[in-house]
């Protein structure tokens, strides 16, 4: 397992690489180039530019999350081809710096959703918060300004450009089905992948968040069959996924370590996260800690221990704890403790054998 932490840049993060760097087993930084429109190549010399400012810190810069797909590529519109030049490119581009894996979504409209940004948990912290039924009743432009009450981050996968043709989105979305955008996705990742292979950069799509549909759009990367079903559109081994433990832990019926076993070899990214379900619906982000929420941690590590992995893993999402002011999810301290509970298990499990 090695222990990458996600950071939103110089200027974008309250979390600093110094901070970082304190961070025991944490070797490399998880990046993005989070002003390029979805759809842009990413220019080379932005990327070195980064990667000056990040060396002399000693991390390596192997993960992007993420380069994000354009919304003609998810709807299959003619147009598609540019943009799928485009990433091409950009893929390339991240070659020559050493980047090994690409985080990506393929979610219409909305990245990740939550009603709550910081809402209160016993112990006095904060944590994203989903509830249910204000979804299923909510018009979308509400938890856009929502969002936009935020303005001192940007969130990821949250574009400025996508938000503000939100109702146009919509709009193109109404009659494409699950089947649909299941082909463009593997028409895009035809595409792709053998660029990918060129470059030895693998792809690891991540699960939909929630694992369900939301606002009527279609979903389709949300349990095991269909990521069974996204592995075998390209059969290679640059075709993988970003296994998340909360993402797909918000469904009960998500068997993550049964996932982990079966997709050993798949799988180039780890979030490991933990989020507290309630027999409603709704759910709530958590310390890592397995008695703090509905998802088996340990059990998950175990099975990364048993499949031997070797891949890339961050602590996802944690709560705002001790007063800090940052990024919902996206604060030092919580993600520092939940990454030494990980080592913890991880060597318990070496110890054992």
């Amino acid at each position: 397992m090695r222990m990458v932490f996600r950071w939103y840049g110089e200027g974008n993060d309250n979390v600093t690489l110094q901070h970082i760097r304190q961070i025991p087993g944490v070797e490399g930084i998880v990046w993005a180039l989070h002003d390029i429109p979805a759809g842009d190549v990413w220019p080379l010399e932005r990327i070195v530019e980064l990667k000056r400012t990040i060396d002399p810190y000693g991390f390596h810069m192997e993960v992007v999350e993420s380069v994000n797909i354009h919304e003609d590529i998810k709807l299959g519109r003619p147009t598609r081809d540019t943009y799928i030049d485009n990433y091409k490119q950009t893929i390339a581009n991240l070659g020559q710096v050493g980047v090994k894996t690409i985080c990506y979504n393929f979610m219409p409209v909305f990245d990740w959703v939550r009603t709550e940004l910081f809402k209160e948990l016993e112990d006095g912290s904060t944590a994203l918060f989903y509830e249910k039924a204000q979804v299923a009743d909510m018009d979308p432009m509400v938890l856009v300004r929502k969002i936009a009450d935020n303005p001192d981050f940007t969130m990821p996968g949250w574009e400025p450009e996508r938000l503000v043709r939100l109702s146009s989105l919509f709009e193109a979305y109404k009659d494409v089905t699950e089947e649909q955008l299941w082909s463009n996705l593997g028409y895009f990742l035809e595409q792709i992948i053998p660029v990918c292979e060129e470059h030895d950069i693998k792809m690891a799509i991540h699960p939909d968040d929630p694992p369900w549909s939301i606002f009527g759009l279609p979903r389709i990367v949300t349990g095991q069959a269909n990521i069974r079903r996204l592995l075998s559109l390209v059969d290679s081994p640059y075709n993988g996924v970003t296994l998340c433990s909360g993402s797909l832990g918000a469904n009960p019926d998500n068997d993550i370590i049964a996932m982990i076993h079966e997709f050993a070899g798949r799988i180039p990214f780890a979030h490991i996260r933990n989020v507290r379900r309630y027999e409603n619906g709704d759910f709530i982000e958590t310390s890592h800690r397995t008695a703090d929420g509905s998802v088996d941690i340990t059990g998950i590590v175990q099975a990364y221990y048993e499949t031997g992995f070797s891949g890339y893993a961050r602590p996802d999402h944690g709560r705002n704890v001790f007063g800090e002011v940052c990024r919902p999810g996206y604060g030092l301290y919580d993600r520092a403790m939940g990454i030494m509970y990980l080592w913890g298990l991880w060597d318990a499990f070496e110890r054992s054998g």
